[in-house]
């Protein structure tokens, strides 16, 4: 994703990107849904309270909190120094004990260090070279304890075609919000740009990723170790088919 405004940088590590899109990735709703959804992840993935949980590209923190507040040990790793800094303050704020690191996912590992690892909202698949993708989750795999659990969370490419609009308009709070999206590289791509009217101003924002089935997903996730993986349709458990809202993948070490 690239701004159109300021300085040129991948958009992954821009941190005028992530502070301009921080209204619409973290609105109301959404911070509200944190609560519930990690009350279904916790079910799904059979963590036990007392465990260490990374919440890797935490950004604000959302899920971080909750996992804190449930009795978890958690560690959240994001780039962007904002979103950091904002869950510190609002960790330290609510007393709970979250240690917050700032790194790359592609970098990122603890040798078997952690009971279960999430990864929400599509926060993977950013790299235009899929060994980076292989990377991150290599990590992750070395990083979780024997039998530990990875949680990772995405839009799956089945459910992108049933439901895929070339632009999408939406208001939030007096807040304009136009989303265009292109597919490309047979399937495996998505181009988006959003464009956000507030106050008077348009600001435009433009990112791109890969898109994984859940065939896909789970090759991936077992050639970087994990011994089983189970998909679900969404935190709920459902089934992953044709009513499928979310892939949510629980893969096991």
């Amino acid at each position: 994703m690239r701004k159109k405004q300021g300085k040129q940088k991948i958009w992954y590590e821009d941190e005028y990107f992530w502070k301009g899109v921080a209204p619409i990735l973290f609105n109301e709703t959404i911070m509200t849904a944190a609560a519930d959804e990690i009350k279904q992840v916790v079910k799904l993935s059979g963590m036990r309270k007392g465990g260490k949980v990374l919440d890797l590209c935490c950004g604000i923190g959302r899920h971080s909190l909750e996992l804190a507040r449930r009795g978890f040990k958690v560690v959240g790793v994001d780039l962007t120094r904002e979103y950091l800094a904002k869950a510190q303050r609002t960790a330290k704020a609510k007393g709970l004990n979250i240690q917050f690191i700032r790194d790359d996912m592609r970098r990122f590992c603890q040798l078997d260090y952690f009971d279960a690892v999430i990864n929400m909202y599509t926060a993977f698949g950013y790299f235009d070279n899929p060994a980076d993708d292989r990377r991150v989750l290599s990590n992750t795999y070395y990083s979780l304890r024997k039998g530990g659990t990875l949680v990772i969370h995405v839009m799956g490419k089945e459910i992108l075609a049933r439901i895929f609009t070339p632009r999408q308009w939406q208001e939030d709070n007096g807040r304009l919000f136009l989303q265009e999206r292109k597919l490309s590289r047979d399937w495996s791509w998505i181009y988006n740009k959003w464009t956000i009217f507030e106050n008077g101003r348009k600001d435009e924002y433009e990112f791109d990723h890969r898109l994984y089935s859940a065939a896909e997903l789970t090759c991936l996730l077992k050639d970087c170790g994990f011994g089983s993986v189970s998909i679900y349709g969404d935190f709920t458990g459902i089934d992953y088919d044709h009513n499928a809202k979310r892939l949510i993948a629980v893969a096991r070490k």
